[in-house]
């Protein structure tokens, strides 16, 4: 093999590596900024008084809230984490599915907080850590879109 060969097979390869990565950028301050916020409402109240941290840990009823916790821990901090620190196209894309299927999960865990069945009582509401929790998955949501799609077509 000559030398011109090789070259080429190494600068395919430093390609074919540069295209599964990916680069965040400024990007990357606003998704910390949003798993902290993440964090913080595990401290406040999710649903009536219960906080988002017995939510996760099934000490409250309430199913979609608990699923919707399970979304933006797993996905929502877990993911972010991983993803950003390995910088591969393929996770971004996973964060991104699974922050859709979260933010669809959190808006429809406050809504079941608000509405009632014709035989009971209205619901506790929404409590103020499990807004800020929805609205930090739809930050991350928004951004790992943006980063997800920013990678050319592969020819």
């Amino acid at each position: 093999m000559s030398e011109e060969e090789y070259l080429r097979k190494e600068i395919d390869a430093v390609e074919q590596q540069a295209a599964r990565r990916i680069d965040p950028g400024t990007g990357a301050l606003t998704i910390s900024i949003a798993v902290l916020a993440l964090l913080i409402s595990l401290m406040l109240p999710w649903v009536g008084h219960d906080t988002g941290l017995s939510v996760v840990l099934g000490e409250s009823t309430s199913f979609v809230p608990r699923l919707f916790s399970f979304f933006a821990l797993g996905v929502g901090v877990l993911g972010s984490g991983i993803t950003l620190a390995v910088r591969r196209w393929g996770l971004a894309w996973v964060c991104t599915l699974g922050l859709f299927a979260g933010s669809v999960t959190g808006v429809l865990s406050i809504w079941t907080q608000q509405t009632t069945t014709s035989n009971k009582a209205i619901g506790p509401g929404p409590g103020i850590g499990l807004i800020i929790a929805v609205i930090a998955v739809i930050v991350l949501l928004a951004k790992w879109v943006r980063i997800a799609a920013s990678r050319p077509p592969q020819l």
